[in-house]
């Protein structure tokens, strides 16, 4: 394995899988992922329809604590998710799918997004992460996970009916959030009349999980009537006012500048090089927001081929671990529940701003500890492979001399298979 083949399999995949085939040429390679369709298909994709059924069907039953349907759900679909991910031949796509999941964060601490978590990954990102992002953005937006997390579902304007008839009140969440941590960001000029003028815009988007199928519904007797002015632009009211909105959001420079911050900063570097943000910046501006053209510029940028200084997230480490070691998925139990053991439970963020992405914010001692506590006795469990004929498949040139020499020196095949998951060129990338 070469250099660039060895970076391009940890920096923007999930790891080599064993011993599987290396591609000849590592940047054609990543490219391929994102033009191609993508091959990680659910065999019982979650959909919104199932998730607020199995929430309708908990609220009208009341059943006893271990045996709500909509829990049983989330731990099937968050199993499915991870076993994609250690099975994928497409790890770069998959890695695009959980950064844009983070980016439009929603979160099972709000209680009813437990429920429909799984259908916003599969509905609102994955089928955009190579398309547009004023699509991904609009579908996320209107998707009932997102608008339940922001309690915008009940959001009214003060002077629709249902304001003026139910003294139901505007609620800014979504506005809010949408704007700092989903668009133009802090640095877009925004301002407090901003938020409220995009509020009383997107009054009226609402879930409904009673009807056929349930999911989104605009209900325009919630919907606060008359033009709103967001950033100096002016939309009509309804629901195409919403539409129009995002529209302009989607596409505001300062959206491109902040995207392009956090792709950068994703798959490159904890600091990223500033050649690096306004080539992609540039990509988004010059395409109208391609997903797919600022994806294939980043294995195109000469920091990407830089030293390794990202730490892999638990989520990341864990999949890794068992793509190295070519272990089908179904033989882990509890996939999900390493994961949060680990310190982060899949769809389950603390904020809206989603997980943080930079090595500091996992390289804590008792994080380590624990990672160290878990590749232990995961270690135990592999059997006898030889951890320097792993190392040499998924790390190749990346091991260093005196990790290699302390792998070899290791009292016995556990320890040396510890020893392996836990070195640094592992948990980099």
């Amino acid at each position: 394995m070469d250099m660039p083949t060895a970076v391009a399999l940890v920096r923007f995949g999930l790891g080599r899988r064993d011993a599987e085939p290396l591609p000849s040429d590592p940047v054609a390679w990543l490219i391929a992922q994102i033009r191609q369709p993508d091959p990680t298909r659910l065999v019982d994709p979650p959909t919104t329809a199932k998730g607020l059924a199995a929430l309708r069907e908990d609220r009208e039953t009341t059943p006893p604590p271990g045996e709500s349907r909509v829990a049983a759900l989330f731990k099937a679909q968050a199993t499915a998710q991870l076993a994609n991910a250690v099975a994928t031949p497409a790890p770069f796509r998959e890695r695009l799918v959980w950064f844009w999941t983070n980016h439009f964060t929603v979160s099972r601490r709000q209680g009813a997004c437990a429920a429909v978590a799984g259908a916003f990954v599969e509905e609102a990102i994955r089928p955009h992460v190579a398309g547009r992002f004023g699509d991904m953005l609009l579908a996320a937006m209107r998707h009932p996970a997102m608008l339940m997390y922001l309690d915008n579902a009940g959001s009214a304007g003060p002077d629709s009916q249902a304001g003026q008839k139910n003294h139901r009140g505007l609620n800014e969440n979504l506005a809010r959030e949408c704007l700092e941590l989903h668009t133009v960001s802090l640095s877009g000029g925004y301002s407090q009349a901003d938020v409220t003028a995009f509020a009383k815009i997107l009054t009226g988007w609402s879930v409904d999980p009673k009807a056929d199928p349930p999911g989104f519904r605009f209900r325009p007797f919630a919907h606060e009537p008359g033009e709103q002015t967001i950033l100096r632009h002016t939309f009509p009211p309804g629901e195409a006012g919403g539409i129009a909105a995002l529209e302009f959001l989607a596409n505001h420079p300062a959206t491109h500048r902040f995207l392009a911050v956090k792709l950068v900063r994703h798959f490159i570097a904890d600091d990223p090089p500033a050649d690096a943000v306004r080539a992609i910046e540039g990509v988004l501006r010059d395409t109208g927001g391609d997903l797919a053209a600022a994806s294939a510029a980043l294995p195109r940028l000469d920091a990407a081929w830089r030293p390794a200084t990202k730490l892999r997230t638990p989520t990341d480490y864990v999949v890794a671990c068992l793509r190295a070691l070519g272990i089908p998925p179904g033989q882990i139990a509890n996939l999900p529940g390493i994961v949060a053991g680990l310190g982060q439970p899949l769809w389950t963020a603390p904020a809206p701003d989603g997980w943080p992405d930079r090595a500091v914010d996992w390289a804590a001692p008792e994080a380590m500890l624990r990672r160290i506590d878990w590749a232990s006795g995961f270690a135990g469990r592999v059997g006898t492979r030889d951890a320097m004929d792993i190392a040499g498949n998924v790390l190749g040139p990346l091991l260093r001399p005196g990790t290699r020499d302390a792998i070899v020196r290791a009292g016995s095949r556990r320890d040396a298979m510890t020893l392996l998951l836990t070195c640094s060129e592992f948990q980099r990338r």
